[in-house]
């Protein structure tokens, strides 16, 4: 049962563009930020969010309408109908839930049943949708609640979010605080909320799921004055003053509201309570809520101001200006604005002068086409990003693998902060310690657990896994004694290939041998009488039974995925695979089957991230989305112009359900954003581009400190998905392929277009 104890005490211009009666249609200008529909990846798996926040903000102030299921990771649901309340922090596009911190949501009335939660069939506090209410736009989120008649309104800064609530005239107005709320299994253990004053309130939260340790300090700024209830289960003892809890809820009641909306603002923290009011003071100094709402808006027409596009249908624009948003979500920054923040060794830390921590590094997703986008369009954060990975080097003594909080999860494989920190360096972006980033990256290589803080055994397993033991001692990785053992060794390849290109940059001529071996040892997993990469065993037998479409999530030799998907991975060395195949005509051969053959997966716990398939391609998950490109290395261009070209305008759509996987981080939007310009890079550390077909009839690039870069489609149109030539510059292309340094000295890429494939292939 609820125990509920009362504490009483008194005490800018929109920027979209519009038509006016001096204004004709056709001069019309149309905002980059209303061609971001957010809602976009909401549904289907997508797992993304609606809600409010500005490029990289430490808030993302949305609402939360379920929140077990794998369907929950983000909080929001585009099928749900209610809404459980509005919380301050969410992830975009992951595969495993956290967060949802400090909930609020406005209600009316004075019922029992306000005190829980609810859901769709069982009254609490949560409210149903007024169906159509509901909209966003970047940096702003809105609903009429129909439960209660309120409008809710959105908005964010980097460190705080605003709330802007209109209750009916003749309602009893209040607002649920719920800081026991959470996403997914987490386990509150501790939530404290004290009083401040009859308009202040701050508390904490400290909870164990996904990230092991994260706290999320909290201070919350009314408009008006309010009457307090505090709200437990069960009653701790001690006072209303300071209550630690696991499960703590404040029901606030306002009964000067007299038909005025109540405005709310609130900064989070993970360093301490003045770090959270410290947040929302500085950034939020008054009640202008348009105003806070403008500047977010602004903040994000600056960041898709750099891609400029012309032609494509509207939601071909919708999409991709979308996507471009999502690229800029996370990672997220998490120092404070007075420069502190929590390190992986759970102390607290100054930034450096200038500096920012970030967090939210899912590095197994990003590295692919997210941090190559940013070297081109955001090469200075990229390189702050870099520094933060080193940071939290020195904090816990191993790069970081899959960072949330600043805590180390262990999730994924490989050691991929290497390919985006040698990426960085061998394009030119090296404004951090190249020293010290060399011996990171050849410590994340190795098994080595000494001096590692590590927030739990399990996480420790996943990092130093005996995979890289055996990589070392062996050679190689036996299936028997290591789970998902060839997808760890394909990927350990490449990235110590990428070891081996920065060992080369620096005079390191011992390591580089070395690790150009290492970054060799993929064949050693190829099965020449099957053409697929397979798990070897300890006396270096193939396992069997084998067959290349089987999955068993969590538990074969592949992750999320089979041999049909991972026997492409070497990106890093495509004519070596290329001969393991048995020369261009077999591999072109086996490459189209990929495309070709059925879609079935085999197995019972088939994981679910094989989606968007085409053949056995599946682009709803990373480990497929460089494969395409491969037909540009063995001289069939034109067929990855029409793959391209297929995954553009099918996989891709301008609805809830628009993403054919979950959207990580960035990862799935910052292909389509890459693909769509007519370039991608295969190998993250090798700065050359491979060229595909330009979905649109010009983007104009403006790459940070260099000069605008133009694609241009002529003879562009759906029909004409080939390109009879390509020049760079006024100078045609003998392959399709260009350099970094071509992109940033400024030019002009030119495809002409054509509806006629190569009659001779």
């Amino acid at each position: 049962m609820y125990r509920r104890i009362v504490a009483m005490f008194a005490c800018a211009a929109a920027l979209s563009a519009c038509s006016t009666k001096d204004t004709p249609p056709s001069a019309v200008v149309v905002q980059k930020t209303d061609l971001v529909n957010p809602f976009i990846g909401t549904g289907g798996h997508g797992h993304t969010f609606p809600g409010a926040t500005v490029p990289y903000g430490m808030v993302q102030l949305s609402p939360d309408t379920r929140l077990q299921g794998w369907d929950a990771c983000s909080g929001y649901h585009a099928s749900d109908s209610v809404i459980l309340g509005f919380s301050h922090t969410h992830l975009s596009g992951t595969g495993i839930g956290d967060y949802g911190d400090i909930l609020f949501q406005p209600l009316t009335g004075n019922n029992d049943y306000l005190l829980e939660q609810g859901n769709a069939t069982k009254p609490g506090y949560r409210s149903f949708k007024t169906t159509g209410s509901e909209s966003a736009t970047p940096g702003y989120y809105t609903v009429q609640l129909a439960d209660y008649g309120v409008k809710a309104e959105l908005t964010a800064t980097a460190h705080a979010g605003m709330h802007r609530y209109t209750f009916p005239a003749d309602s009893t107005p209040g607002v649920m605080i719920d800081i026991s709320h959470h996403l997914q299994t987490q386990q509150n253990l501790l939530n404290r909320v004290i009083k401040v004053n009859d308009h202040e309130l701050r508390g904490v939260k400290i909870t164990r799921g996904w990230a092991k340790e994260q706290r999320v300090y909290f201070h919350a700024v009314f408009s008006e004055p309010f009457e307090m209830e505090i709200i437990t289960e069960p009653l701790p003892p001690g006072g209303i003053d300071d209550l630690p809890t696991q499960a703590i809820k404040t029901l606030l009641h306002f009964n000067k509201l007299a038909g005025k909306p109540l405005l709310v603002k609130v900064g989070i923290s993970a360093v301490d309570y003045e770090g959270a009011k410290n947040n929302v003071m500085k950034e939020i100094a008054d009640w202008d809520f348009d105003a806070v709402k403008d500047n977010a808006r602004q903040q994000w027409e600056e960041w898709l101001n750099r891609i400029d596009i012309k032609g494509g249908t509207n939601d071909q624009r919708k999409i991709f200006y979308t996507a471009l948003y999502h690229t800029a979500i996370s990672p997220n920054i998490y120092t404070d604005v007075d420069g502190r923040y929590r390190g992986m060794d759970r102390k607290l830390h100054q930034a450096p002068a200038g500096q920012e921590d970030h967090t939210v590094f899912s590095l197994w997703d990003t590295f692919r086409a997210f941090h190559p986008l940013m070297t081109l369009v955001n090469g200075p954060r990229n390189e702050a990003w870099v520094r933060a990975l080193l940071q939290k080097y020195d904090e816990s003594g191993t790069l970081a693998m899959w960072e949330l909080s600043s805590n180390e999860t262990g999730t994924m494989i490989g050691y991929h902060a290497v390919p985006v920190i040698v990426d960085a360096y061998m394009k030119g972006y090296r404004n951090f310690d190249a020293e010290k980033a060399y011996a990171a990256i050849v410590q994340a290589s190795t098994y080595d657990t000494t001096g590692v803080f590590f927030p739990g055994k399990d996480v420790q397993r996943a990092v130093m896994p005996l995979a890289k033991y055996y990589n070392e001692t062996l050679g190689f990785i036996p299936c028997d004694k290591e789970n998902e053992s060839v997808a760890k060794a394909l990927e350990y390849a490449y990235n110590d290939w990428c070891i081996a290109q920065m060992a080369k940059a620096l005079g390191k001529t011992a390591d580089y041998e070395k690790y150009t071996e290492r970054g060799k040892r993929y064949a050693k997993y190829f099965d020449k009488s099957t053409g697929f990469m397979r798990g070897v065993n300890s006396d270096k037998s193939w396992k069997t039974p084998f067959s290349p479409r089987f999955s068993h999530h969590g538990k074969s030799e592949y992750v999320e995925g089979n041999a049909w998907q991972w026997s492409w991975f070497v990106p890093h060395d495509v004519e070596g695979l290329v001969a393991l195949q048995g020369g261009k005509e077999l591999f072109i051969k086996k490459l189209d089957s990929l495309f070709s053959i059925t879609s079935e997966i085999e197995g019972e716990h088939k994981s679910d991230d094989i989606s968007g398939l085409i053949g056995q391609y599946a682009h709803g998950n990373e480990p497929s989305h460089h494969i395409t490109y491969f037909y540009n290395y063995v001289g069939q261009p034109w067929k990855t112009q029409e793959l391209v070209d297929k995954i553009l305008t099918t996989l891709y759509f301008n609805n809830e359900n628009g993403l054919s996987g979950n959207e990580d981080c960035g990862a799935m939007s910052a292909w389509y954003v890459m693909s769509a310009m007519g370039i991608y890079q295969v190998a993250p550390g090798d700065p050359r581009y491979t060229l595909g077909r330009p979905l649109f009839d010009e983007v104009t690039l403006h790459t940070e400190g260099g000069k605008p870069f133009t694609i241009r489609a002529v003879n562009n149109g759906p029909a004409n998905k080939y390109a009879s030539q390509i020049t760079l510059n006024g100078q045609a292309l003998t392959t399709p392929f260009i350099t970094h340094e071509d992109i940033v000295k400024g030019g002009t890429l030119e495809f002409t277009m054509t509806a006629t494939r190569p009659a001779t292939e």
